[in-house]
């Protein structure tokens, strides 16, 4: 599940042309809390999960990967 939400907001945010410092700034954290989300070496919380979801408008069954 976290290996999926990695590649999944990777691909968005890459899909979109944002580099992580511009999304960083748009979900109001770090540009190394991107960083570590990608790489799996840190989860976002329920709210973060849901800005990001919010943001790209997707489902955050999505970007965990409960639904396709």
């Amino acid at each position: 599940m976290i290996k999926l939400f990695c590649e999944r907001l990777k691909e968005l945010r890459t899909e979109n042309g944002l580099s992580t410092t511009k999304l960083a700034e748009i979900l109001k954290v770090t540009h190394a809390t991107i960083s570590r989300w990608e790489n799996g070496k840190m989860t976002p919380t329920i709210d973060q999960l849901y800005n990001i979801a919010l943001y790209f408008k997707v489902s955050s069954d999505y970007l965990i990967g409960l639904e396709n």
